[in-house]
């Protein structure tokens, strides 16, 4: 029973960065901007040629200097020569992505004369990464900024498209077999990845202009972030797809699984350590969209965050922090289940929506003997007191501080509930309340089951981190892999297990 939509290996992900020594950060005396049309690029790299609504200026930013964040432990990159056998299944790129060496190392190395070429069975020696570029200390915006947090609570998404009128004001889209606006997608999306409404709506522009431009280039209509996947075509799936990017990059600095960046021509860029995990999803996001001259200039003073501050403002003005505080505590939360009910514990850590979030889910399958996707009677309980602030595509959201903002303090996801009897929004519920059955509403899941997870400010709290996910006495913990790990409790350990077996059953 499985919830993921892209899988990430931290070993698989190779990442990027840029050149420059200039901070922009959290002010404490007055700052004035000015827009200096000298230094902004001649043209948009993205489009053929240049409407007025393209234009990007560089913000000059007359601030206090930040803080710098202190450098954090990076990966210390191969040196040594490997060798490879290919596998079933592989192309160079896999491959190359696997290693952190560009296509072109592999291919020069061992004298492949087409790429598209490879054999199973056959050897590989793969090359040390060698780097293109040296990333540079530029820092985006701030954490906060880059989370769907409690900077984000107030802000009306409906209100700033419409007041903008370009082409995500008249846009529908059919998700989930219901009507959408381009206003609405961009709040599911923030909702569900938890990732800043602004920050999405600042690089929706910064790629295609749909919220200032009526009349954005056709390119743009079935693409609207220009990533060209047909499997990916269309407002939400694009949203959704950049939002796991903007995770991916930002929960793995934070675990410090980044030390390279391999950009879309496969060049690859040394990582620059002293940058924040907000703009390392900016930076992995543009990776994928951009070649190395053009993924300098988007991760530059001139490029998203130049959008941003046109559009927001000086993002570090919005800042929480600290964001996550250090003596952060989990509030007391019991096992979702009934008492006597006897449930099975299916999956271990791993994403908390899609594959780029932090792995802060568990997975639990309810009682009986049905496989697959099947009507459930049992009942899936809150986990701990607290008002009901989302309702609907098979998630239930409940935020635990009382003040009706999920944004804010701790919030409990409970995905894949049902929509027959399943608890409406605004209800307030007690631990041990009923909060749905369990199903595969929702999301991609091969059988019923509960996909439940923990975020704190908008974060996705990790299940196997320093803050272990723990429930009625049970603490979680893994060992790297997604979807394996444990449950211990005194000297009764249970391991995740894709089924229900004596090992893995568990009750209140």
């Amino acid at each position: 029973m499985r919830f993921r939509n892209i899988l990430v290996i931290i070993g698989m992900v190779s990442l990027s960065v840029l050149n420059g020594c200039y901070k922009p950060g959290p002010g404490s005396t007055p700052w004035q901007a000015s827009w200096n049309e000298e230094n902004a690029p001649e043209i948009n790299p993205f489009a053929d040629e240049v409407r007025e609504s393209e234009a990007h200026f560089v913000p000059v930013i007359i601030a206090s200097t930040p803080t710098p964040n202190p450098p954090i432990v990076l990966p210390t990159p191969r040196s040594e020569t490997l060798t490879y056998v290919v596998q079933q299944g592989d192309f160079l790129k896999k491959i190359a992505q696997i290693h952190q060496v560009s296509i072109n190392q592999i291919i020069e190395t061992n004298g492949i004369t087409d790429p598209n070429l490879i054999d199973v069975g056959q050897v590989l020696i793969i090359p040390p990464p060698s780097y293109d570029a040296v990333a540079p200390a530029f820092k985006i915006l701030p954490d906060s900024e880059l989370i769907n947090s409690p900077s984000n609570a107030g802000f009306d998404v409906t209100e700033l498209v419409s007041a903008q009128g370009g082409y995500l004001s008249e846009y529908f889209e059919e998700v989930d077999e219901v009507s959408l606006s381009g206003a609405e997608i961009v709040e599911h999306v923030s909702l569900l990845f938890s990732v800043n409404s602004r920050l999405l709506l600042a690089v929706l522009e910064f790629q295609s202009q749909w919220l200032t431009d009526r009349n954005p280039r056709e390119e743009t209509l079935s693409y609207p972030m220009l990533y060209f996947d047909a499997a990916q075509s269309g407002l939400y799936k694009q949203l959704a797809w950049a939002a796991d990017m903007l995770n991916e990059g930002y929960y793995l600095w934070k675990i410090e699984a980044i030390s390279i960046w391999t950009l879309s021509d496969s060049s690859i860029v040394e990582v620059e350590p002293t940058i924040n995990p907000g703009t390392a999803g900016v930076l992995n996001l543009m990776r994928y969209l951009t070649t190395r001259a053009d993924w300098e200039w988007a991760v530059s003073e001139g490029g998203v965050f130049a959008t941003y501050y046109r559009l927001f403002g000086y993002p570090f003005e919005q800042a929480i922090e600290p964001f996550i505080p250090e003596n952060l505590v989990q509030p007391e939360l019991q096992l979702p289940f009934e008492t006597g009910a006897v449930w099975s514990y299916t999956g271990g850590p791993h994403g908390g929506w899609s594959g780029g979030s932090a792995w802060a889910a568990l997975d639990f399958a309810p009682p009986g003997e049905a496989l697959g996707c099947f009507p459930s009677e049992a009942w899936v309980v809150a986990v701990a007191p607290g008002e009901v602030v989302y309702s609907g595509h098979g998630a239930v959201i409940q935020e635990l501080e009382g003040d009706g903002a999920w944004q804010s303090g701790w919030s409990i996801l409970y995905m894949h509930m049902d929509s027959r009897e399943r608890v409406d929004a605004g209800t307030y519920l007690e631990a041990g309340d009923r909060v749905g059955h369990p199903s595969c509403e929702g999301g991609f899941s091969t059988g019923t089951h509960l996909h439940i997870a923990r975020r704190y400010n908008g974060e996705w709290i990790a299940a196997d981190g320093d803050l272990p996910f723990v429930m009625d006495g049970w603490v979680s913990s893994g060992f790297g892999v997604e979807y394996d790990g444990y449950l211990t409790k005194g000297d009764v350990t249970l391991e995740a297990w894709n089924g229900r077996i004596a090992q893995n059953a568990i009750q209140r």
